[in-house]
């Protein structure tokens, strides 16, 4: 028995589940479907220091996927400092002009084929993002034409409370009209990996940042892919694991 079949059988196991009837795929953004978070860290680190706070590469990646006024919070909080509303708006916006004057974002490698092979296997497949980013967020349903539509998208727009909080997941879910049992969760960060198994749901990791494979498993991630190509390459034997799979519940 292979990492993935015994993932899937201690997932359906741990819910109850009888067997997964798999009708969607949920992407986070960032890190995942773009190769964007260099340019969010750089953006990031430069804008929290121009207003004195102190933010480093690692800090982005352990926060990526919340929303952006969440992460001002957090990081001031840690320095014994409150921002106000209208200064967090502020240094978000600071951070947005910043993000847009970096180098443009690239597709991450992978990812367009296997939202290609999804689409031919007869899957749905849905955004979910911390993003408030709009010159990502429009880009989506072009980048990856006939794939995603308006509403096949969660951004931080859509939501009063972001990951890790499981409502951005809850929230696909409802818009698909999906149970847990019927979709699956790509991401690449310990928020986003929390906040997908906080909404019930079998999570994949794709380590496509520096943080160390420990960190996204002890986030809660069900199983870990090095890469999103490294996903695309294993997705039939996955998809063949998460439809044939049954467990006899007595």
């Amino acid at each position: 028995m292979n990492f993935i079949d015994i993932a899937v059988q201690q997932f359906l196991q741990e819910k109850g589940y009888n067997k997964f009837t798999l009708r969607a795929v949920l992407f986070d953004m960032d890190g995942v479907l773009y190769d964007s978070l260099p340019n969010h860290t750089n953006s990031w680190v430069t804008v929290m220091h121009h207003n004195g706070l102190s933010m480093t590469e690692a800090d982005v990646y352990l926060n990526e996927g919340r929303i952006g006024y969440d992460t001002i919070d957090i990081i001031a909080g840690r320095e014994g400092k409150t921002i106000d509303m209208e200064n967090r708006k502020r240094i978000y916006h600071e951070k947005t002009i910043l993000f847009n004057l970096c180098p443009p974002v690239t597709l991450m490698h992978g990812s367009l084929q296997l939202l290609q092979k999804i689409a031919t296997n007869g899957l749905l497949a849905f955004v979910v993002s911390g993003s408030g980013q709009p010159s990502l967020i429009e880009r989506i349903c072009q980048d990856f034409p006939g794939i995603f539509t308006p509403e096949n998208i969660v951004t931080s727009f859509n939501v009063n409370k972001g990951k890790p909080h499981p409502e951005p997941y809850l929230t696909a879910l409802e818009k698909g009209k999906l149970s847990a049992c019927e979709a699956i969760v790509v991401e690449n960060a310990p928020i986003g990996i929390e906040s997908g198994r906080a909404a019930g749901l079998f999570v994949i990791a794709v380590n496509t940042g520096p943080l160390p494979d420990s960190i996204l498993l002890d986030s809660g991630a069900n199983i870990l892919f090095s890469s999103v190509e490294d996903l695309f390459n294993k997705w039939e034997q996955l998809s063949d694991c998460l439809l044939q799979t049954e467990i006899r519940i007595s």
